[in-house]
């Protein structure tokens, strides 16, 4: 339990760095890898829509990028006050590189919910589907 309080402690520190100028809806996740290694992202919006990023791809992407292809833990917060779920773009980039892995989420009453991937997201597209 210490190690996902300390990923919801890195979360709400990347919730401050949010880009959130048309919603006012700040977001913050962060990431912990196999090796260890934790990454944090905040969600960037942007005028064109489209453009804008959530917090777990930027968290994602960020561990991805630095040669990390596995995910173990995500945990998420929002400046909403309540548990924030991921979007479902973000559910299927999550399941690209967190196969077993738990979803860590906290309110702002302190209340944690921990939920593994496939609960959340049970019929995933994976490259397995390509072949």
């Amino acid at each position: 339990m210490d190690q996902y309080k300390q990923l919801l402690i890195k979360a709400k520190e990347a919730m401050a760095y949010a880009y959130t100028p048309y919603s006012n809806f700040n977001v913050g996740a962060a990431v912990l890898t196999k090796s260890g290694k934790i990454y944090t992202g905040c969600n960037i919006e942007n005028a064109s829509y489209g453009a804008t990023n959530c917090a777990e791809r930027t968290a994602l992407f960020k561990a991805i990028s630095e040669g990390e292809k596995e995910i173990t833990d995500i945990a998420v917060v929002s400046s909403s006050g309540d548990f924030t779920y991921p979007c479902g773009i973000c559910r299927q980039v999550i399941a690209e590189f967190m196969k077993e892995g738990n979803l860590i989420f906290e309110n702002n009453k302190g209340e944690i919910k921990i939920i593994k991937l496939n609960e959340i997201f049970p019929y995933s597209f994976t490259k397995e589907d390509l072949i």
